[in-house]
């Protein structure tokens, strides 16, 4: 037999063990059981366009290649990462061709869909829309943010999850069990070294049963010792994948840990990133915009602690800076909570763009010449530090149309506390002053007092 035959080609485990039946398909059964979406079409052999998504070694070219082989369908496969439209008109080439000459349906699996830039992606459209082909593609990434509406329109999704500890640990015990190689050799490991190839492979298939046959490999007897495992996981890291779907996750979770006040979670996000390899420096930057949006002024230290942390880590980089960036995380979870600031800006914000921009009211505008006093900028303008305590009562500072208009609203957590019993004080003087800057508004009938006498 030839040594280039394709039956004497070397396959990883993680190849040998794909699959091939649904009661195989570990770790996916909310769209693989009797009775959901996607067991119904594979049973019925009526296979529609869709994507897969999920995070690597879930088992997304897998889920196509079975589905082609259960329902009988040609399979045609594209790669965006290798591939260009010239690729994709020659698959789509050999499939009308196939069609033509009275052959299977075919599906046409794109790997790593999310790479084909817009009009890669709208080559499909056309060939999905005639039934030319049955469109699978896969993807790590939100289809909602990454894929054409109008390819989206035309498939449905399917999302695919990490793989808990308990699956990859059967995964392992099934490989084995029932791979030729392996089962020859009658290998023995201990459910704690089990566990801890299942920990490391973080929820990846492929990354579990690769440990697995490495360890194996190395094994020169029956048993897979805890040396061989210790020497397999050094360096090992964890899945991040940044600019993914489980970056923003994570630093999600973080974030919302924070807010939510659990110093316990927020550390532990912190950590998983750093672990991951996330930058310290993008974390900083996360928690200074925290200590802003969710604190803000019911603790202003807050916003400080998280600047210190940033300087630390840049002054002493990792892993020095982690511990820094850790306290900072630690205060912000523990700090009272704040978002009034925030709303305030962003209620600013929308009164900005939805509204004409304002004139400057001419008592808060600066006399630099002697035009423009002549032009009465500046004209009875009231100097606050002359009043007795400091505040004009009945003074204005926004623009006579948004006059009276109050956009910060104090919390009643922490400091802002006080700065709200402060500008209450304040809004009752203004109350009872005699003094009114702006009676009425631009538009009313009645021609407004002259307040400046």
């Amino acid at each position: 037999m030839s040594l280039f035959n394709s039956e004497n080609k070397y396959q990883p485990l993680a190849a040998r063990m794909r699959p091939t039946r649904p009661d195989e398909f570990l770790g996916q059964e909310h769209i693989l059981a009797g009775g959901k979406p996607l067991r119904e079409a594979l049973d019925s052999g009526s296979l529609h366009s869709m994507i897969l998504w999920g995070p690597p070694g879930v088992g997304k070219t897998t889920l196509a290649k079975m589905l082609a082989e259960l329902c009988d369908v040609h399979f045609e496969s594209v790669s965006a990462v290798l591939s260009g439209v010239k690729d994709i008109r020659d698959a789509i080439a050999r499939t009308q061709q196939n069609n033509m000459s009275g052959g299977r349906k075919t599906i046409l699996f794109v790997d790593e869909v999310h790479r084909f830039n817009k009009a890669q992606q709208d080559a499909f459209l056309p060939f999905v829309e005639d039934g030319t082909i049955i469109f699978i593609g896969a993807t790590t990434e939100n289809p909602s943010f990454e894929l054409n509406n109008s390819l989206l329109s035309r498939t449905r999704v399917y999302k695919l999850k990490s793989l808990d500890s308990e699956t990859l640990v059967k995964i392992v015990d099934r490989a084995l069990k029932n791979d030729t190689s392996l089962a020859r050799r009658k290998l023995q490991i201990s459910q704690q070294h089990k566990s801890m190839l299942a920990s490391a492979a973080d929820g990846d298939a492929r990354k579990v049963l690769n440990l697995l046959e490495i360890a194996a490999d190395l094994t020169t007897d029956q048993q897979i010792t805890a040396q061989v495992v210790t020497e397999v996981l050094s360096g090992d890291s964890r899945r991040f994948d940044k600019g993914g779907d489980i970056f923003y996750e994570q630093i999600s979770a973080l974030h919302k840990s924070v807010r939510g006040s659990s110093p316990d979670g927020a550390i532990y996000w912190f950590t998983r990133m750093i672990d991951g390899g996330c930058d310290p420096l993008y974390i900083t930057r996360r928690v200074v915009r925290m200590a802003s949006e969710d604190i803000g002024n019911a603790d202003p230290r807050a916003l400080q602690v998280a600047l210190n942390a940033w300087e630390a880590q840049e002054r002493l980089g990792s892993p020095e800076g982690h511990l820094a960036i850790a306290q900072a995380v630690v205060y912000l979870a523990c700090a009272p909570k704040s978002n009034a600031v925030y709303s305030a800006y962003n209620a600013v914000l929308a009164d900005v763009d939805s509204q004409p921009s304002h004139d400057v009211p001419l008592h808060l505008r600066n006399a630099s010449t002697r035009l423009l006093k002549e032009m009465g900028y500046g004209e009875e303008y009231h100097y606050a530090h002359d009043a007795a305590d400091g505040y004009i009562a009945g003074e204005s500072y926004l623009p006579i149309e948004l006059d009276g208009q109050q956009y910060y609203h104090p919390v009643s957590r922490g400091l802002e506390v006080r700065i709200e019993e402060k500008l209450a004080a304040l809004r009752e003087l203004d109350k009872n002053s005699s003094f009114q800057r702006h009676a009425q508004k631009p538009g009313d009938d009645k021609a407004p007092e002259d307040n400046n006498k």
